[in-house]
């Protein structure tokens, strides 16, 4: 699909936040990760060196984040990529795919060292242990993986939900996994034996999103009923209820000294408001479109969301 003439960007921002400002092609910044981005090169029209430019100029005040320079394509993929994460040390890549498979692969080389098969149907989300040793993996055949990273052997295949698993996410410590569910649950699980410890209800439709606070502590989770959960990770209580959002939820994420929440919405909104009182601190409409991601800085000072409008936003 082609682009439109002359389409907005969202550049980084300090201060008040502000419309879209004219300028560089909207959809360049995301491209890789919408999967525009192929082996035979970029197809929406433009060539890599266009796209590596745009990224250079979009980026270029802000020295600590990526350059735009593209060091690797892992092009071994039959299938869309629906997630992709870093081992802890950063040596290594792990993928997820609509083929129902996971790949783990060199990051410096590309190199595929192992592919995972045992899923029925689209893996969506895949997260590695805290120690790297272990990855799980969530899929539409309602079930969650964990597998020896190193072997790639299943350790354990949990099936506690009765509907697609969208999202999984390991404990600070990695003795847990909490996943989020379209059968309107999520359940809090010991890593290493399977069995569930907890099962939260109060989600009214499916649950999209799932994130432990970083000092697992609290949980907090998102869904299609426009809310945001804050549980005791403990007793499962819910702690609070945050009703900001105008639609469903799709992704919430803790700032790294655990005070703040921020969460993306199909409401095109991205909220941020203080995780122990649910107090909004910050609406930024800067997207066209459903913002399906959301990531703070391991610093806490900026803020990236992503959205079907095709663009990446980073905020400070």
């Amino acid at each position: 699909m082609a682009d439109q003439a002359e389409p907005q960007t969202i550049v980084p921002l300090t201060g008040e936040l502000q419309a879209p400002k004219r300028g560089i092609s909207r959809r360049t910044v995301l491209l890789v990760l919408l999967g525009i981005v192929t082996a035979e090169g970029v197809a929406s029209g433009i060539t890599w060196q266009k796209f590596v430019q745009t990224l250079q100029e979009t980026f270029a005040p802000y020295p600590d984040l990526p350059t735009g320079k593209l060091l690797l394509m892992h092009g071994e993929l039959s299938s869309a990529v629906t997630a992709v994460t870093w081992s802890p040390d950063g040596k290594l890549l792990a993928s997820a795919s609509a083929d129902g498979t996971v790949q783990v692969w060199d990051a410096q080389t590309g190199q595929t060292l192992l592919t995972y098969r045992g899923h029925t149907n689209i893996v969506t989300p895949v997260t590695w242990s805290p120690d790297g040793k272990l990855l799980a993996s969530a899929s539409a055949d309602g079930t969650v993986r964990v597998w020896d990273a190193q072997t790639g052997q299943t350790l354990l295949t949990y099936r506690g939900h009765t509907s697609f698993v969208f999202a999984v996410a390991w404990s600070p410590d990695g003795k847990l996994f909490a996943s989020a569910s379209a059968d309107g649950t999520v359940q809090v699980w010991d890593a290493h034996t399977g069995q569930t410890l907890l099962t939260y209800r109060g989600h009214t439709n499916i649950v999209t999103a799932v994130t432990w606070s970083p000092d697992g502590k609290l949980l907090a989770s998102g869904g299609f009923d426009h809310i945001v959960r804050v549980w005791d990770a403990h007793t499962g209580q819910t702690l609070l209820i945050y009703t900001g959002h105008t639609d469903s939820v799709d992704a919430v994420a803790w700032s790294p000294d655990g005070k703040l929440l921020a969460s993306a919405s199909a409401d095109h909104i991205v909220q941020v408001w203080d995780a122990h009182t649910g107090q909004t601190l910050l609406t930024y409409r800067g997207h066209i479109g459903s913002v399906t991601g959301v990531a703070w800085s391991p610093g806490g000072k900026l803020l990236a969301s992503a959205g079907l409008d095709g663009t990446v936003q980073v905020l400070r």
